[in-house]
Order: C-alpha cells, then structure tokens, then sequence
C-alpha cells in the first residue's frame, strides 16, 4: 500500500497541491478536523482553546503507529504541525493504512494564528450558525 500511495506522488500531484489545505478552507468544510502530529512538549506551549472553531485531535507523530485507528476517516482531518515535514510524513503513513479524506495544513504557526484573530473567529462561529439553521 505505501508504494502506491507514493507512486501516485508524481509532478501533477504535487503541483496542484491536493495534499495541502489551508486553515481557511479546512474552516469551510462541514464536520472538518485537525489532527496535530507535534511532541507532547509543543503542545503544552500551544495548544488552541475551546473557541477554536474545528475539533482539534492530538496524536505526536511518534505515537501515531501504536493510535492511528483513533484517526477518524472522515470526514476532512487536516494534519497540523510547525513546518509541515511531520505533517507530510502523517499524510502518508495513514494514505497507506487507507485513508484518503486528509490534507496537509499549509502554514505553520503563522497560519493558525491568523485562524484565530477575533474576525476569523467570528466569521467560523457565523458559518456554523447558519449550516445549523
């Protein structure tokens, strides 16, 4: 299985980027996820609170072999870390356990700070009161 999931990664699979997701597109799809692959340590000194709009999983890379059954499949679970390499390398050992509904969270620390200044904010809790109604 992994040999398929990485021959599928020719040029046209990189260059059109349908690995990667951004916090603002992850933000617009219905029942999304994050899934956050950084060590124990850094998540202590950043972890988003309650008021951050998606379900946020935390599962370091290192333990994902031993837990990768508490992945759910769907739907959309974008995978978070720093600088995207452990994201990267998450995206893969779970495509070859068979999953296919992930994308790799595209920028970092910065992009999740920006995710959650007061308007994204507002705009996420806006968007999920009228996909209630």
């Amino acid at each position: 299985m992994l040999d398929a999931v990485l021959q599928r990664m020719d040029l046209a699979f990189i260059g059109t980027l349908r690995h990667k997701v951004t916090f603002a597109e992850l933000l617009q799809q219905p029942g999304a996820r994050v899934l956050d692959v950084r060590t124990p340590e850094e998540m202590t000194a950043l972890l988003p609170g309650e008021a951050f709009p998606l379900p946020w999983q935390c599962l370091a890379l290192n333990q994902l072999p031993e837990n990768w059954a508490e992945v759910p499949r769907e739907p959309l679970v974008g995978i978070f870390c720093p600088h995207g390499v452990r994201a990267a390398m998450a995206y893969v050992y779970l495509s070859a356990r068979g999953y296919d509904n992930l994308r790799v969270l595209d920028g970092g620390y910065e992009a999740l700070c920006q995710c959650v200044r007061p308007a994204a904010l507002l705009a996420a809790r806006n968007r999920g009161q009228a996909a209630a109604e």
